[in-house]
């Protein structure tokens, strides 16, 4: 068996599985956003008072961080007494961050658990070897209640990634690239096990955005076998005692490909489709309004760090704008230390506090009609970061910082 479907077999108290079976499993860790009050609601008209374990469930509250109208404000309210009246262990309120950063630097997240959130970027814990998934507010609530969840246990691809990337190629790259080859419905209701001599080194940062965007291929969960660096950064933080699962020898995928990414460009999503990626050499110099550096794909230290090593010590062009919204409140602090967003500032950035922002097009930097962004963040399509009629690229947060440096879509390495 595959690490995933060990994982599956495990928690539904089964020694074998198999692909396309359906299983009961026991769910290690359940997170709710605070799109999702819908949740208690359910809960409620399935007739449940309490939930399964205060211990395994938690709020985040990321999306609307902090409210930004009256009926947001409303939302954080009633999550906030469902969960004093439940007496929930974990609470991430308005100034904590993003759920999948969060959970993360709180011990929540360790390799072998099966960890289910309110949100489709839920794979993003494949980075540390565990199965994550999203789901909706009626699954959720049956969790709240249960505890349990079914899975139909999904066909396993293999991504292998070999290979070092040249100077200005970041991780976010690399994904954008598996992407535009393999397009957004390749992975549909799959697994993705990403392996290959490019993974075994990488750093915690690299994998939470590469197993973060897996989901942009459909699939249900991703996975990385943990390397040194996932357990030297657990084995100090795990809330509980756990066992790394190991893919048996000889597993044979449903399907599996290749990808070098020693001669790799930086890459470009263009709108309004987040496989419609090109080499950057291949993208016009189209000239941008804002970009955006943050959220859950984007927005961790290295990420600010990659942005200030480009601004440091120039300016922002007049009517041209940078977004950095740390993925956490401790991302901001080790950023300030580093003197990332001093230099951010001084650049002429603004900076949010910790959250999704305009990720989701909620506020912190929503765009107009007729603008155009480069963010480093996950999706593209027409209104996801504000207007139906604005565009939506992607890039690294190199190529965010130097496209806003220069006022138009800049190859990084020019810069560097």
């Amino acid at each position: 068996m595959h690490a995933i479907e060990k994982i599956l077999a495990k928690a539904s108290g089964t020694d074998k599985i198999k692909t396309g079976e359906i299983v009961n499993a026991r769910i290690d860790f359940a997170e709710i956003n605070d799109l999702y009050l819908q949740t208690i609601y359910s809960f409620k008209e399935m007739g449940g008072t309490k939930v399964w374990d205060n211990t395994r469930a938690a709020f985040v509250f990321d999306h609307y961080a902090p409210a930004p109208t009256i009926q947001t404000a409303q939302i954080h309210r009633e999550m906030r007494e469902f969960a004093r009246e439940q007496g929930l262990q974990y609470h991430f309120d308005i100034n904590c961050g993003v759920c999948h950063q969060v959970m993360i630097e709180a011990g929540l997240v360790y390799p072998g658990m099966i960890l289910v959130a309110t949100d489709s970027h839920t794979t993003t814990h494949g980075a540390l070897g565990a199965f994550g998934t999203g789901v909706g507010a009626t699954d959720m609530a049956t969790i709240l209640i249960s505890g349990e969840l079914w899975f139909r246990v999904p066909e396993i691809i293999e991504i292998r990634i070999d290979g070092t990337p040249p100077r200005g190629v970041y991780p976010k790259d690399v994904i954008l690239h598996i992407l535009g080859t393999l397009k957004a419905d390749k992975a549909v209701y799959k697994a993705i096990d990403f392996t290959g001599t490019y993974v075994d080194q990488l750093d915690i940062p690299g994998r939470i955005v590469i197993c973060n965007m897996a989901v942009e291929m459909g699939a249900k969960t991703a996975y990385m076998q943990p390397n040194k660096a996932v357990l030297d950064y657990v084995n100090i933080r795990a809330v509980r005692p756990f066992e790394i699962p190991v893919t048996d020898p000889g597993y044979v995928y449903s399907e599996s490909y290749v990808f070098d990414v020693s001669s790799l460009s930086p890459q470009i999503s263009s709108p309004h489709s987040v496989d419609n990626v090109q080499p950057i050499e291949e993208i016009p110099a189209v000239a941008v309004d804002q970009g955006f550096v943050g959220a859950c794909t984007g927005g961790r230290v290295e990420d600010i760090g990659e942005a200030a090593e480009i601004l440091r010590g120039k300016k922002i062009p007049q009517y041209v704008r940078l977004v950095v919204i740390p993925a956490s409140a401790a991302v901001m602090e080790e950023a300030m230390r580093l003197g990332y967003i001093q230099d951010l500032m001084k650049a002429g950035a603004t900076i949010s506090s910790p959250g999704c922002g305009p990720c989701l097009g909620a506020h912190e930097g929503v765009i107009a009609p007729g603008e155009v962004c480069i963010t480093a963040s996950n999706r593209n399509f027409p209104g996801r970061m504000g207007s139906t009629g604005a565009q939506i690229y992607l890039a690294s947060p190199a190529t965010v910082a130097a496209s806003v440096l220069k006022g138009k879509i800049t190859d990084p390495r020019t810069l560097l």
